[in-house]
């Protein structure tokens, strides 16, 4: 595997860098509710900075269709620039003339942050005339967004055909990561929940034959439960989930090494949590998490691993009674990690819940992607990946 590092350039000072991140954080009411993202991506700034480049930062916030002021990232510079502790011009209309101007005065050691990319619709559309627009600003491009590695998008594919391109050191230590669980110490478990199956299936393939066990939970598990004719009452399931499933079946003998929940909590009619055998579910329960019982069957399966991911939670742990399962496996993931076992970590919740407990800094890596690292490691090739990261 061979990575164009952005350590690789031989002169940055005097250059202007076109640096993808991905600052795509959780706002409410204007405000940043968490920061990781941003302060993930410090590092490759404050390296280019140091080498007397000027930065032309692109991120895309949301998924608006057009222009939206509720997904402005307005608040990031505002945030970019208290972590920085220098200035960061933000851009709402970078096409606007008094723009353009402060594009071609930027200095060394400037740093500019341009409007949501994607209030343009010609970032969806991977479209060339936007990506020769981007381009045109700077002197390299550099991708520090692994996150969006999976989309096809200008920022992210086209503008490599305009500028020379490489890695941020984010992105680098992203790819060197999942390698680790490409090719792992076994043995190897992975602990799998959220809730839909078409994105968590090739992964679970792709991973099948070096995995000791496959660990499954969340709304997950509702769609095996529900294949093999179950009762899961009134819990989430992913609709379009059956030729994914069955994959994992042989008639309706469950695959040797893929792990089910034997007890979960389900909320009752009546709003009260209890605790029942998963193949006892009423048809006016909900399940919202594992079971003490299967907690305990999980542990078991995380101790003896040299090798470990996890992505998705096991319950929906933004409420009291039902982040049991997930805190628990957090707290057991977290200490297996960082010298007995190689443990990583991906998905936005995963790793809000392990915030939530304080324990994400005894994790070997907090990965900042949830659909890119399922798709990398489960085979595909990321467009934006392409001309950076080689075989």
């Amino acid at each position: 595997m061979k990575i164009n590092s952005l350590r690789k350039i031989k002169t940055l000072a005097g250059q202007t860098v076109f640096l993808r991140v991905d600052f795509n954080v959780p706002l409410k009411n204007g405000e940043i509710k968490e920061d990781y993202r941003i302060k993930a991506g410090l590092e490759t700034i404050n390296f280019l900075l140091e080498k007397g480049a000027s930065l032309i930062i692109a991120s895309h916030l949301g998924e608006p269709k057009g222009i939206d002021s509720s997904l402005s990232l307005k608040p990031v510079a505002a945030r970019l620039k208290s972590l920085l502790k220098r200035p960061v011009k933000f851009l709402p209309d970078w096409r606007h003339l008094r723009a353009v101007a402060a594009l071609k005065s930027l200095k060394p050691g400037e740093v500019i942050l341009l409007e949501n990319l994607r209030f343009n619709e010609g970032e969806y559309k991977n479209d060339r005339k936007f990506a020769t627009e981007l381009a045109a600003m700077a002197d390299i491009y550099v991708n520090d967004a692994f996150a969006v590695c999976h989309r096809d998008q200008a920022s992210v594919s086209a503008i490599k055909g305009y500028l020379p391109s490489y890695a941020g050191l984010l992105l680098e230590k992203e790819v060197s990561a999942l390698n680790k669980i490409l090719k792992p110490r076994k043995p190897l478990v992975v602990v799998m929940g959220g809730a839909k199956i078409k994105t968590k299936a090739p992964l679970i393939s792709k991973l099948y034959a070096a995995a000791s066990h496959i660990l499954i939970g969340g709304a997950l598990a509702n769609n095996f439960f529900e294949f093999q004719g179950w009762e899961i009452g009134r819990s989430m399931v992913d609709e379009d989930s059956a030729n994914h499933i069955k994959k994992f079946f042989k008639g309706r003998k469950l695959a040797a090494k893929i792990v089910l929940p034997s007890d979960v909590a389900v909320k009752t009619k009546s709003g009260q949590a209890r605790v029942v055998a998963a193949s006892a579910v009423k048809a006016e329960d909900i399940i919202l998490d594992i079971g003490p019982e299967t907690i305990a069957s999980f542990a078991a399966y995380i101790k003896r691993a040299n090798t470990l991911v996890w992505n998705g939670p096991l319950g929906k742990f933004e409420e009291a009674s039902f982040k049991h399962g997930t805190e628990a496996i957090a707290y057991l993931f977290a200490s297996r990690s960082s010298g007995l076992a190689y443990g990583v970590v991906g998905g936005g919740e995963t790793v809000e819940a392990l915030n939530n407990i304080k324990m994400s800094e005894y994790v070997d890596w907090v990965s900042t992607a949830g659909g890119a690292m399922l798709a990398y490691l489960g085979g595909e090739k990321l467009p934006g990946l392409k001309k950076i990261v080689t075989a």
